[in-house]
């Protein structure tokens, strides 16, 4: 690599030595350069970069910004091009540099590097970090940006990157997106909650975090997210149960959503599918592991509100519970209804003397004295009467 000073030059003819060497330098002078650059410049305030750059700096800008450009297809050091450029664009008091990127089309060449396949993981990191300095300037760059199709490329970014940094990156600018800007509030809302049906669990769990962090400030809650959310209970992935269970605890606070929510939490304890699952089969089927989670999320609102468990009990949910606790096709089913069950009968009596009239003493106060390990000690005919005991009570 050719001998290139990083030192910043104080002088103007420092300057125009460095211009001069960029003008005509290969690809390594000019990774050399933008390595000093970022080396001495990062955190600078605007004042400050145009006194390093004696007053040049918007030249120097422009040379960059003109080189992004024309080589980013290329992914020519592509990372360190865009993160000289932050430094340029996250400046205080720099706010003609922002300007003067924004004349020449440079933020859409960004969005462009975010939904290029071609991009590596790096390149796509410093491109949102890029994106989300313009955001931060201001409602009307959060506007810009998304007119231009950015929620649409950040968030499909989140759901196909391969790099858990660029996916939190790319999150936490749809989240900045939605802060102060109510024009497009509801577009990044849509977008998350679309998110939440990507393949990627980590993507999943980003979505289900950030809308909880979001719907404070809708003020109502869509039903079309109660569908989706609850699918997240089928995941296989803890952190994304548990942010499903977290989100599902904010928006059945909304009376928009609550009898919906608390219904199909209910319908969700009768799985559909009761095959035994196969021994050689590693993981269970979905719809069980959906089941532990739904008993989940009903012991947690239970044990939260009254109310709460009063619309669940006039849902029916105690024989669902019960007949939840018969799966033995999946000991968490058994394990998470039969806890939530206890919350129900500890809570109201008339559900301590349905579920006496269901089980036998023995068996009654077993489950009493420990709901979480019953489903080690329950003997085939007292799975019957469980799984029996739903429709026993429909009729």
């Amino acid at each position: 690599m050719p001998s290139v000073s990083t030192e910043m030059s104080t002088t103007i003819d420092d300057v125009r030595n460095m211009l001069r060497k960029w003008d005509k330098g290969s690809t390594l002078v000019r990774e050399s350069i933008l390595r000093g650059v970022v080396l001495q410049c990062e955190d600078k305030t605007g004042p400050e970069l145009e006194e390093r750059f004696c007053d040049c700096a918007s030249l120097f800008l422009a040379r960059l910004t003109a080189w992004l450009r024309i080589s980013y297809l290329m992914g020519t050091c592509l990372d360190l091009q865009l993160k000289a450029i932050t430094i340029f664009i996250s400046a205080t008091s720099g706010q003609h540099f922002l300007t003067e990127f924004l004349e020449v089309g440079g933020m859409l060449t960004v969005l462009e590097i975010v939904g290029l396949m071609t991009a590596r993981e790096p390149a796509k990191t410093e491109s949102i970090r890029l994106l989300s300095a313009i955001a931060n300037k201001g409602r009307q760059y959060k506007e810009l940006l998304c007119e231009s199709y950015g929620v649409k490329l950040i968030a499909e970014c989140l759901a196909l990157s391969q790099s858990e940094v660029t996916q939190e990156e790319a999150r936490h600018l749809l989240h900045q997106l939605s802060a102060g800007n109510p024009r497009y509030q509801s577009q990044v809302y849509n977008a998350l909650v679309a998110l939440l049906s990507s393949a990627s669990s980590e993507a999943q769990r980003m979505a289900a975090y950030t809308l909880r962090l979001i719907q404070p400030s809708m003020g109502v809650a869509s039903p079309t997210i109660v569908d989706p959310v609850l699918e997240l209970l089928q995941s296989l992935h803890l952190e994304v149960q548990f942010e499903a269970t977290e989100l599902l605890k904010t928006l059945v606070s909304y009376e928009d959503v609550q009898h919906l929510i608390l219904m199909r939490l209910v319908g969700i304890l009768k799985a559909s599918d009761d095959r035994p699952v196969p021994a050689a089969l590693a993981a269970p089927l979905s719809v069980h592991v959906q089941q532990a989670g739904a008993a989940k999320v009903v012991r947690v609102l239970a044990d939260k509100s009254n109310d709460y468990a009063g619309k669940l009990i006039e849902m029916r949910v105690v024989p669902h519970l019960l007949c939840a606790m018969g799966n033995t096709a999946h000991k968490d089913s058994q394990r998470q209804s039969s806890m939530a069950l206890k919350v129900f009968v500890d809570k109201v009596d008339a559900v301590r003397e349905q579920v006496l009239s269901v089980m036998e003493d023995d068996f009654f106060q077993k489950f009493i004295c420990n709901p979480e390990e019953l489903h080690n000690s329950i003997s085939p005919a007292q799975i019957d009467v469980l799984v029996a005991s739903l429709n026993q009570e429909a009729q």
